[in-house]
């Protein structure tokens, strides 16, 4: 088939490697226009962008897509993968077989922007890809096919999205095969269990000590790797990148520093302690410090009897 793939980040990528290496024809690629550098460096491209230039595929980066700016193709079929524009209708119904979406969830579960966040942060077991026939709606059309991935308790954004894009690519070719065949059984989606995964607010990243460990925990695992979950030495801003649970009880008052160790550094939370085994302070080369780190270089600042804010 003669298809048309949008996309921008690394997840859609590594879905357009996929289909690049595939019997199906790209016409073209649409992403994002190019971020613009930090400090006035050159504009950043789109991992996708990136790909598509290596595999010598025509890239169009409209600020908005129109139908003009497509109509030319004549595709069959036009792929979304973390695109991040809402379509408009016209898009939706111009290729011959309309458009499909890989959504990284079980839909009707997290509808939205930022799935994988919002699965980790609720402590969900389970969660999915989910290939979808586009309409109006936010994520809301036609189910083709779905494949489950478990979510373990250690799991990151950055791990749970590298092993949903193992899935994803195989899961998206036999939907376009099943399209190009005439085979796809659709099957409408239904509101029973729907949730919203709402964009993530950098806010959001701020770690509340009186929480729970565990729902700290999964704070800190669904923003790495951004916006990265962060709290307060007096006016120094670190960066928490890793932590797991010590213990259901403590010792202390939330946010007090317990313990030192190469381990890490423990803390108290209103609910249990937590281990931080990897965090950053804006201070010299910002370097990402462990527990031996901190022994050796930072115990001044990060002590028990010290409290984050």
């Amino acid at each position: 088939m003669k298809l048309i793939f949008a996309g921008t980040p690394d997840f859609a990528a590594n879905h357009l490697h996929v289909i690049a290496d595939s019997h199906h024809e790209i016409a073209a690629v649409i992403t994002r226009p190019d971020k613009p550098g930090k400090r006035g460096s050159r504009p950043v491209a789109s991992p996708v962008k990136q790909l598509a230039s290596k595999l010598g595929l025509q890239v169009r980066q409209p600020h908005r897509l129109r139908v003009d700016e497509i109509a030319d193709l004549n595709a069959d079929l036009m792929v979304v993968v973390a695109y991040g524009q809402i379509l408009r209708n016209d898009v939706l119904q111009l290729p011959k077989n309309g458009c499909i979406n890989v959504h990284a969830s079980l839909l009707p579960r997290w509808r939205g922007a930022a799935p994988i966040q919002r699965a980790i942060l609720a402590g969900d077991t389970e969660t999915g890809i989910c290939i979808m026939q586009m309409d109006e709606g936010l994520d809301t059309g036609d189910i083709l096919l779905q494949a489950s991935v478990p979510i373990h308790t250690d799991d990151t954004t950055s791990s749970l999205s590298a092993r949903l894009s193992e899935v994803g690519p195989t899961a998206l070719l036999k939907a376009i095969h099943q399209i190009d065949t005439n085979t796809s059984a659709n099957t409408p989606q239904s509101d029973d269990g729907m949730t919203y995964a709402n964009k993530i607010n950098k806010e959001e990243a701020r770690i509340n000590w009186h929480k729970s460990s565990l729902e700290i925990s999964r704070q800190i695992n669904a923003f790495n790797p951004d916006p990265v979950a962060f709290s307060f030495l007096k006016d120094l801003r670190v960066k928490v990148w890793q932590g797991c649970i010590t213990s259901t009880t403590h010792i202390g008052q939330p946010g007090e520093i317990t313990g030192l160790s190469k381990d890490g550094i423990e803390v108290a939370c209103g609910e249990g302690s937590l281990l931080i085994s990897a965090l950053q302070l804006p201070l010299g080369k910002g370097t990402i410090l462990n527990g031996q780190d901190i022994l050796n270089a930072r115990r001044d600042l990060l002590s028990p009897g010290i409290c984050f804010s």
